[in-house]
């Protein structure tokens, strides 16, 4: 499942730097697809949502940082767990029980975003 962050989020941005998806965001601040990842122009995620990776979404949350889900993959394929909830000093970064996957999807996602890993 995707990871999330909670609203006892304090806004010190430990875990921005931290994700290797570039799948966290600053409160407020407009998101990419393409944000650190290989997507470029019109995709089909692998969740089946169509999108153009390049146009700006709306932020998640506009009070505290916030986590991408169709981003988020719980750092699989990069390191042995989440690396926000690691770093996170009030361990407001919980896993997500509105988008659950396996393990198998989340390395899938990942392979998706970063074919060259």
């Amino acid at each position: 499942m995707a990871i999330i962050i909670t609203d006892e989020c304090i806004n010190c941005g430990a875990c921005e730097p931290e994700c290797p998806n570039t799948a966290i965001y600053e409160g407020a601040e407009d998101w990419r697809y393409k944000d650190g990842t290989s997507l470029t122009g019109d995709v089909i995620l692998p969740n089946g949502k169509q999108i153009n990776s390049e146009v700006f979404q709306e932020p998640v949350s506009d009070e505290y940082y916030f986590i991408v889900p169709d981003k988020c993959t719980e750092c699989k394929g990069f390191h042995d767990e989440p690396q926000c909830a690691a770093v996170c000093p009030v361990d407001c970064c919980v896993p997500d029980n509105e988008h659950v996957e396996t393990e198998e999807v989340l390395l899938g996602k990942q392979r998706f975003m970063h074919p060259e890993n």
